[in-house]
């Protein structure tokens, strides 16, 4: 097809999530499926990625791996099963405390690069790329005066080159284009992808978007126009709408003429 930038939507399964990917497996160049967001139970991640990349073999597939749900017995076997599925990559991340039982993240991991390294040095992990969260403004208190100060881009930098094989940036904003640029640049050099998120406010999420506390990347009626901008600076952009999910549709058909290209 030629695209400079894939479009990825950010897919939030539910029971039917084998309807909503048939909705917009047209409309995407694949999917980045989110783990019981906000710790309530929803089919998983990997689950729902193997089935969708066995279903779709040419679509990219990339789910989150909320470390705070999984100790390592379960969080090896989910990965050996996204490595035999060919899963394009899973995101490490620890994620929001689960509703039910307690948070396994700080008991067996303390921080997702160990998660990381018992994946490959224990489990023997060879081909499943791993990848990390980056971001300007982390929100969790775990990064102490980090969080106040914000990540500049050089400290994401340092953190990718600890071995990781991708990213995902996330709170992309006007104020942090800046900031991905010259993340962008240096992912070049070490011929590592990034993927950036691109949070969409519509008329129906506003109120969501306040109770999640994330500033939104632009507005529907701009988003094509922001998306542009990203052309050259990201292998692809994961597309929400936050809670919206006719959004969700409108702004992937703003955005198939970036995939035309």
């Amino acid at each position: 097809m030629g695209c400079s930038v894939r479009i990825l939507h950010e897919f939030v399964p539910t029971r039917k999530f084998l309807k909503m990917a048939e909705e917009t497996k047209d409309l995407v160049d694949g999917w980045n499926i989110t783990d019981s967001a906000a710790g309530v139970p929803a089919p998983s991640g990997v689950a729902v990625g193997c089935v969708l990349k066995t279903k779709y073999p040419d679509k990219v597939v990339i789910p989150i791996f909320i470390l705070n749900y999984k100790g390592p017995v379960e969080a090896g076997a989910l990965a050996l099963a996204a490595e035999a599925v060919g899963l394009d990559g899973v995101v490490l991340t620890m994620g929001d405390e689960p509703i039910y039982g307690e948070p396994l993240g700080s008991k067996y991991w303390g921080k997702t690069e160990n998660a990381r390294d018992f994946l490959r040095e224990k489990i023997k992990i060879k081909t499943l790329k791993l990848g990390c969260l980056l971001s300007p403004r982390p929100s969790k208190e775990r990064y102490g005066e980090k969080a106040k100060a914000g990540f500049t881009a050089q400290d994401m930098i340092d953190r990718v080159k600890t071995g990781w094989d991708f990213a995902l940036f996330a709170r992309l904003t006007p104020e942090s284009l800046s900031t991905l640029e010259e993340v962008s640049m240096e992912m070049k050099k070490l011929a590592k992808p990034i993927y950036a998120y691109f949070l969409i406010q519509t008329t129906r999420n506003i109120e969501i978007l306040k109770k999640i506390g994330w500033q939104p990347t632009t507005t529907i009626d701009k988003a094509a126009e922001f998306a542009e901008k990203l052309e050259g600076l990201v292998d692809g952009i994961i597309a929400t709408c936050a809670g919206d999910y006719q959004g969700d549709l409108e702004l992937l058909k703003a955005l198939l003429k970036l995939r035309k290209k």
